[in-house]
């Protein structure tokens, strides 16, 4: 359903397309549909396996790691999901981009997960305010890495999130040495 819904949304626009018409043409009743999605917003949007998985590896993730990294290592565990549903996630990203309403949804997505990362991390000993900054930042450094990665397939994602997690240590060094690091690194 949700590649069909996907399809539909891309064909028609979103606004333009129904649950009927994505049950329909998904095989299915519009009362299964409802069944899986309490509406058309939630196929783009279903998170649940993304904020299990996060939790599990925040909570799995070894002792010795700073909150962040925790969250760096928590967001390398589940590159196996991330590349399971790539096929649906990339073209959605581009109906959320085209859509407003959901890109309000996608913020309050970004918010959810965020807090369930910042669970994890309190549930682990990490400060309250300390957690929600690590979660907030590494969520930062997912987004900019997924987005690196949709682009450009061709560096795994893996990769691409330890880039961006090297690009936000570099941002902490002074300005002299990061003109300086660029500088080399261009040559």
């Amino acid at each position: 359903m949700q590649e069909v819904a996907v399809e539909l949304f891309l064909e028609k626009g979103f606004d333009a397309t129904t649950a009927a018409e994505i049950a329909a043409r998904a095989g299915v009743t519009e009362r299964t549909f409802f069944r899986h999605f309490p509406d058309k917003r939630d196929v783009l949007f279903d998170e649940a396996d993304l904020h299990a998985q996060l939790g599990e590896a925040i909570a799995n993730a070894p002792d010795n790691l700073g909150p962040l990294r925790v969250v760096l290592s928590a967001f390398q565990a589940i590159v196996p999901l991330f590349e399971e549903n790539r096929p649906l996630s990339e073209p959605a990203q581009t109906v959320i981009a085209q859509t407003p309403a959901l890109r309000e949804r996608q913020l309050t997505k970004t918010a959810a997960v965020t807090q369930t990362m910042a669970e994890a991390l309190r549930a682990r000993g990490v400060d309250g305010s300390l957690a929600g900054l690590a979660a907030a930042t590494g969520m930062a450094i997912a987004a900019h890495a997924l987005g690196e990665w949709f682009k450009d397939p061709a560096v795994s994602l893996d990769e691409r999130f330890q880039q961006a997690f090297a690009a936000v240590e570099a941002m902490a060094v002074p300005a002299k040495k990061v003109r300086a690091t660029a500088g080399r690194s261009s040559s």
